[in-house]
């Protein structure tokens, strides 16, 4: 399984982006899905998951402000992040872990990562 994501980009604080992450290969509405991101000089953290289902489940630092989705049929999952702030700021990476269940919160228990894509919040 291949990862491509996109969306990242310069935004001033309070702004939105909407990151996509699009996944190669026939068995993409059986994985669970995450976002993680890391920021310069610290370690990388988690944001966000989507389950096979379309349960959701969020950092604590994002809730509120960024929502997950999934179109299994563009075999693409979402992270559209509202109210942007200076310390989202980060190279953020989506996931794939292949049982589709559970609740997935640490980098370890997913199988496959996409590159970076980074997002810059101006204050």
């Amino acid at each position: 399984v291949q990862l491509q994501a996109s969306g990242g980009g310069l935004v001033q604080a309070g702004g939105s982006l909407r990151l996509s992450c699009t996944a190669s290969g026939r068995t993409f509405s059986s994985y669970a899905m995450g976002w993680f991101r890391q920021a310069p000089g610290k370690e990388r953290e988690f944001v966000a998951t989507i389950s096979r289902i379309g349960s959701t489940y969020y950092a604590d630092s994002v809730k509120g402000r960024f929502t997950t989705s999934r179109d299994n049929a563009r075999n693409t999952v979402y992270l559209q992040m509202n109210s942007l702030k200076p310390e989202d700021t980060a190279a953020y990476y989506c996931a794939a872990e292949r049982t589709g269940w559970g609740r997935p919160l640490l980098a370890h228990e997913y199988d496959y990562w996409g590159q970076g894509t980074l997002v810059t919040v101006s204050s």
